[in-house]
């Protein structure tokens, strides 16, 4: 099981992370290892862990 709380996570989130990880699945990896590439792809996509302000600083 991936670290981190999924309780924060979004319903459309979890429907793309179930999505993306039966497709990895599909491919032949682990259900463990796909649910962490899921996860770590739709965090990526949502830019988790970004910080407002974080850009150039002036």
């Amino acid at each position: 099981m991936p670290q981190g709380d999924k309780s924060a996570d979004t319903d459309k989130q979890k429907r793309q992370a179930q999505h993306i990880e039966e497709s990895y699945e599909k491919q032949g990896l682990s259900e463990e290892e796909a649910e962490k590439r899921a996860w770590a792809t739709v965090n990526k996509q949502d830019g988790v862990g970004k910080k407002s302000g974080s850009g150039r600083k002036k």
